[in-house]
Parts: C-alpha cells; sequence; structure tokens
C-alpha cells in the first residue's frame, strides 16, 4: 500500500497552538488520551479499529517543503517556527488497544506521550482515523450478529462519503465480521476477499432475462448468484434461475456455490417463497442472498419473520453508519512530565459531569472470569499499579461509588489492553493482516453475554477506576473547588 503524507491533515489551532509552544520554549512532554463517552448506536460495545492507518501516519509525519511553503502564505507563522519545521519529526511514545478488541466509554483507545508540540499536532487525524473505522466496525459487528451465522457482505462504496470512506470503511466492516467487500480497491490493499454478482443493467442488455443467466452461469460456474427481481421476481426470474441451474446439473458442471439474490420487495415473503421453489426443484442448498437498504434492525425484523435468507449484502446503512454518523471520540490531555520524570495529573473540569476526565497517565486492565472467560469489568489505572490475580480485588462504580462488587482472588485473570506502538519515535509494533483482526475481533466479541450484544437497553460492562486514581481525581476536583 502507498503511503500519504497527511501531516497537514489537522485543524489550524493545532498548529498556532504549535507555535505559542514553540515561542515559549515550552518543550514538556505531555499525556493525551483519546477516548470515547457514549457507545454507538446506544450499543453496549464498540469495537477499535483504525490504529494500522495511525501507525502510517506517524511513521510519515514530516512537514514537506511544499508543505511549509503554504504556511507560510498564511501570513501568521513566524519564520524561526517554520525553520523548526523543517526538520519536525514524531519522537515521542504511543500505547494503543489492538484493533478488533472491544472498547468501553472513557477508557483510553491510544495514549500520545510526547514533546507537547508533538502530541499537540496528531490530535486531529487520529482521532479523524480511529472514528471513523472503529464507528463502521462497530456497525459492522452489529449487523453481522443479527445475521446470526449467516454471511454479511459490505456493498456500501458507491454510497460511502468518498473513497477514502468507502476503502477505509470496507477495511473496518470486515474486522467488524463482514466476510468480505463489493470494493476491489479494499481487496487489494488490505488482502480481503471481494465478492459480487452483477446487475440489474446485466439482465436488461439482453434480449432475454433467461440468455443473461445462461450467459453469466458459462462465465462464473463457481460462483453464480443470479440477480432475479430485474422483471417478476416469481414468475419470471427464480423459475429462469431454476432453468440455469438444472441445464448446469445435467452437463455435469458442480454447483458449489449458487443461487439467486433479491433486491427489492417483500424480501420475507419473497425468500419464503423462493426456498419453497428452489427446494421442490431439486436444489436445496441454493443461497438465497437479500440486499435492499437492510441494517441490524431490519435483518433481525426478517429472522423473526422467518425469512429464508442465508446471505446478505448490506450497504448504505453500514457504510454511513446511517443513523449514528458519528463515534465522538475526544483527545485531553491527561498528565505533564517533569524533568524529574514524574507525571504531573492534569484534570479538565466541566458542569456536565460526563465531561471531567480521568488524571494521569493511565492504564487499562481488563477483567475476566476465570470460569467462563467472559469480561467482569474493565479497570482503569494508573500506569504505576500492579495487581495480584490471587488477592480479592474490590471495584466499585466511579459515579456512584456506593455500588460496590468485591471478585475474589483466584476466580479471575487480568489482561493489560495498551500495548507499546511507538518508543522514542520508532514504530515497535507489527499490525496483523486484517483477516487474523478479523478473527480476534470475533474471539473478542465471545467474551461478552448476548445481553450485552443486544440492540435496545443492552446491558453494560462497567468501567472502573481504581481506589488510586479514583483518589487522585477527587483530589484534583476539591483543590480546584477550594482554589
Amino acid at each position: 500500500m502507498s503511503t500519504l503524507n497527511l501531516t497537514l491533515l489537522t485543524d489550524l489551532y493545532e498548529m498556532t497552538m504549535m507555535q505559542g509552544y514553540f515561542k515559549s520554549a515550552n518543550h514538556d512532554v505531555a499525556v493525551f488520551d483519546a477516548f470515547y463517552r457514549k457507545n454507538p448506536c446506544d450499543g453496549g460495545y464498540a469495537i477499535c479499529a483504525g490504529l494500522d492507518q495511525v501507525i502510517d501516519y506517524i511513521k510519515n509525519l514530516h512537514f514537506s517543503a511544499e508543505d511549509i511553503s503554504y504556511l507560510r502564505g498564511l501570513h501568521i507563522f513566524d519564520e524561526d517556527f517554520l525553520s523548526y519545521l523543517e526538520n519536525f519529526r514524531f519522537s515521542g511514545d504511543i500505547y494503543a488497544i489492538p484493533e478488533g478488541t472491544l472498547i468501553f466509554p472513557r477508557e483510553p483507545l491510544i495514549k500520545v506521550i510526547a514533546p507537547i508540540m508533538e502530541a499537540q499536532l496528531v490530535e486531529t487525524a487520529i482521532l479523524n482515523i480511529i472514528n471513523h473505522q472503529s464507528l463502521i466496525a462497530t456497525k459492522a459487528a452489529r449487523v453481522c450478529y443479527a445475521a446470526g451465522s449467516d454471511g454479511v457482505m459490505e456493498f456500501g462504496l458507491r454510497r460511502a462519503q468518498g473513497p477514502d470512506s468507502g476503502t477505509y470503511g470496507a477495511r473496518a466492516a470486515v474486522i467488524g465480521g463482514c466476510k468480505g467487500t463489493s470494493n476491489v480497491l479494499a481487496g487489494q490493499l488490505f488482502d480481503v476477499p471481494v465478492l459480487g454478482t452483477h446487475a440489474h443493467s446485466w439482465i436488461m442488455s439482453f434480449p432475454d432475462e433467461y440468455t443473461a443467466f445462461k450467459t453469466y452461469a458459462n462465465l462464473y460456474p463457481s460462483a453464480c448468484i443470479l440477480l432475479v427481481d430485474t422483471y417478476d421476481t416469481l414468475k419470471s426470474g427464480v423459475p429462469h434461475a431454476i432453468r440455469v441451474f438444472r441445464e448446469m446439473r445435467e452437463a455435469g458442471i458442480p454447483l458449489t456455490y449458487y443461487g439467486v439474490r433479491i433486491d427489492s420487495g417483500d424480501l420475507a415473503y419473497l425468500s419464503k417463497q423462493i426456498r419453497k421453489m428452489l427446494d421442490d426443484a431439486g436444489f436445496p442448498d441454493a443461497v438465497i442472498s437479500a440486499s435492499n437498504d437492510l441494517d441490524e434492525y431490519l435483518i433481525e425484523s426478517l429472522k423473526l419473520q422467518g425469512a429464508e435468507i442465508t446471505s446478505w449484502g448490506v450497504g448504505t446503512n453500514l457504510i454511513t453508519a446511517k443513523d449514528n454518523p458519528a463515534f465522538g471520540g475526544v483527545y485531553k490531555m491527561a498528565a505533564i512530565q517533569k524533568e524529574d520524570g514524574n507525571f504531573v495529573p492534569k484534570i479538565k473540569i466541566s458542569e456536565n459531569s460526563e465531561k471531567i476526565t480521568n488524571p494521569g497517565n493511565k492504564t487499562i486492565y481488563r477483567i475476566y472470569d476465570k470460569a467462563t472467560g467472559k469480561i467482569r469489568a474493565d479497570l482503569i489505572c494508573l500506569a504505576d499499579e500492579t495487581f495480584d490475580e490471587a488477592c480479592d480485588m474490590n471495584l466499585f462504580d466511579p459515579n456512584e461509588p456506593w455500588k460496590k462488587t468485591r471478585i475474589a482472588g483466584g476466580t479471575y485473570t487480568l489482561r493489560e489492553l495498551l500495548v507499546p506502538v511507538f518508543e522514542n519515535g520508532k514504530c515497535v509494533y507489527d499490525s496483523p493482516k486484517v483477516m487474523d483482526i478479523q478473527a480476534a475481533c470475533t474471539k473478542e466479541k465471545d467474551t461478552i453475554w448476548d445481553e450485552t450484544k443486544r440492540f435496545v437497553n443492552p446491558s453494560r460492562i462497567y468501567v472502573d477506576l481504581s481506589d488510586k486514581l479514583y483518589r487522585l481525581k477527587h483530589d484534583l476536583l476539591n483543590d480546584m473547588s477550594e482554589s
């Protein structure tokens, strides 16, 4: 995959703040957390995606001569600052939750520890990349959950908000569980399966429907899915498809992957009628694929109606996350590291309690029930805290601390979620292939109960604060209120 210099993919205020830090000789190392506050679609979880593109962005972070010339032309940057930018490279540390991991509100998805000018610059691009792909991966996971064991194909390129959205959205959709995409460029770039059949125009370009089907079957006998709703689904399309399948069988052509697709009409009614027609004709293993503005809610409804659909092509509502078009991730300072190496915690306060940040240099531990392998809770703590799985663990709701849970020692396991990605500006992380991320994501989804996956009023996975972090946060809030 070719790389692209996205250094100027940033908000102007990041650059003006950089110049301000430069002019005031502020070289402090800062800690910034990228996190989100609410799960998309009012769901019970989200899925982290986009890290590989963040890595590519950081590796290629530099100001070209053309970039500096453009900035000079804005007449707001001084020459000494522009000279500094000529040799600019990222030199800090980045920790991140691996792609395909289940994530929950308020926990850092990416932690940047870098000189403040560097940490400030990367804010916008990191959020742009992580917000978009995490949103689409989450939406895809919901669609795939509704489809159950049926395959889901991502078909949204033509409705995506531009080439990047369509291509990186396809990548994220595959991470979330789609078995493939119609986007050939995404297939090439990310080595994921590409899938597709033919359009109504194929049928209409022939003298009749049967000839169109027969020609297509001759071209693609091992992947013969025929679109049957161009004229009349039950009176014309399906009978002609059955005729072609029968002729293939009589000619000794193996029917390895074959069936029909419907893109309009009452999908529940039509699929049941089509299933009976195919079965009666001796083709019980023929696929019935459906498209037509599908999403997780419609798929769930069709299944409740007994629809005989075994493969789903989902486009617009998936690639645009139509009912929840933004992920809402934010990027907030959490600490400043002084020359002695100690971190001075920073906190942003607000009249809205959900916007008060968690201070300090932090990490996250996921707590699993040893017997079931399911997630009990996530624990945000300070980076230097350690825990013994043999000891009891006391958890409490940081917003309602009187709600407490004790997990007996020996009944749980811990996994630290944040892993090193960059150290001193050098990448130390190898991104897995997309299909490997998908496999890991599938295992991740098995660590939560169906009650958390349901679409209406899902059960929450609690994200708690360690006692040490909780006390630090409230000490800072008390100091602020007294000052």
